[in-house]
């Protein structure tokens, strides 16, 4: 299959050259109903992996064009990361990110030695301070999966609330109120969090109290520990699809690793179909529909050409066009979390993080877009 080229115009939401806090990673950008733009992401962290990430926020009053500097939200003494934000309407919204312990990742040799191949020795041996403050004590507050939410607009921001799931792009809300969060059970324990499949979980007051309703079926001969980064959207029918990413050694159950998995439920999340393979590369996903009816989904792309992807369904998530690319100019793998909103005038915009050509760490990007007719 050839892959088809779109056309679009490219810019930054935030850049930090030089900086050495200067890492943004996982974003998630939504519209709100004001037409103010907001970005969420980690942002002002020294690398992919770090012990200072913090939840911040970009916005824009001109559609992208312009964009504030990072705005811290939250800051704990852990690595807070893959924020993702929704427009709840009427000037609500809700922000959901996760505050991870690198301290409990180091004690683990094989994770420990993955850092170091990530970051080099020096970068980690550099946490040691910062990770020694951080005894079960310090750190269990902060642990977790959270969410906030403000009444105007993202100026303020209430108390935290912790949530029982976990994904990068966090919940959506259904039309008739609700909101559904389908994602990884947030456990210390990493057998329990292995052996829990993808969830979801519904609240019907706006994320401050959450029900799990139910889990999505695993595909023949793969475990849930492969499962990841789900994300999820509603179809007029009730319809919910979701998107979730997949890894490891799959070559046994005829699946490619860095992929993505599909599965629908017509109740609401609380029973789902058996989660079956895309089988093309890239990964996490992000899902729109279109006021047009077609179905977007974004995702990342870590082989050379390194970039952006879109995939297109228009028969309601039953077949994909995929492998459309948005860019291919990324330098190496360390990209992706793209998610996109519909614009006033129907375009499309995006927002992912990439390198920056001749900059050593991350920004956030993005680009506008329009439908392939």
């Amino acid at each position: 299959m050839t892959a088809k080229h779109l056309t679009a115009e490219h810019g930054i939401v935030c850049q930090l050259p030089g900086d050495d806090l200067g890492y943004f990673g996982w974003p998630t950008v939504e519209r709100l109903d004001n037409g103010t733009l907001l970005v969420g992401s980690s942002g002002l962290r020294s690398e992919h992996i770090c012990p200072y990430g913090k939840t911040v926020l970009n916005s824009s009053r001109d559609d992208g064009h312009t964009w504030s500097p990072p705005r811290i939200i939250h800051e704990s003494p852990l690595d807070d990361r893959d924020v993702g934000v929704l427009d709840l309407g009427g000037g609500k919204v809700l922000l959901s990110w996760a505050s991870v312990n690198n301290r409990l990742q180091l004690e683990e040799p094989e994770i420990k030695q993955s850092f170091i191949d990530l970051v080099g020795n020096a970068e980690v041996d550099s946490w040691t301070p910062t990770l020694d403050a951080l005894t079960d004590a310090v750190a269990a507050p902060h642990l977790g999966s959270w969410i906030m939410l403000s009444a105007d607009s993202g100026e303020t921001w209430g108390d935290k609330v912790r949530v029982p799931l976990y994904t990068p792009h966090g919940p959506i809300k259904l039309r008739g109120g609700d909101l559904v969060y389908v994602g990884n059970r947030f456990m210390v324990d990493r057998d329990e969090l292995d052996n829990s499949a993808v969830s979801a979980a519904r609240s019907s007051d706006n994320g401050l109290t959450w029900t799990i309703v139910g889990e999505v079926p695993l595909y023949a001969k793969t475990q849930s520990r492969s499962y990841t980064e789900p994300h999820v959207v509603e179809l007029p029918s009730g319809k919910l699809i979701c998107m979730e990413r997949i890894g490891g050694d799959l070559g046994h159950a005829g699946v490619l690793s860095f992929s993505m998995m599909q599965s629908e439920s017509t109740d609401g999340g609380e029973n789902w179909s058996v989660s079956k393979p895309l089988n093309f590369h890239g990964s996490p996903p992000h899902l729109l529909r279109h006021s047009s009816g077609a179905l977007i989904l974004s995702y990342g792309y870590r082989l050379a050409p390194f970039g952006q992807r879109i995939a297109i369904s228009n028969d309601e998530g039953a077949t994909w066009d995929h492998d459309i690319i948005l860019r291919d100019d990324g330098p190496d793998w360390d990209l992706g979390y793209p998610s996109t909103v519909e614009m006033g005038d129907g375009s499309l915009f995006s927002v992912y993080y990439q390198k920056v050509p001749g900059d050593y760490r991350c920004s956030l990007l993005c680009s506008r877009w329009q439908l392939p007719e």
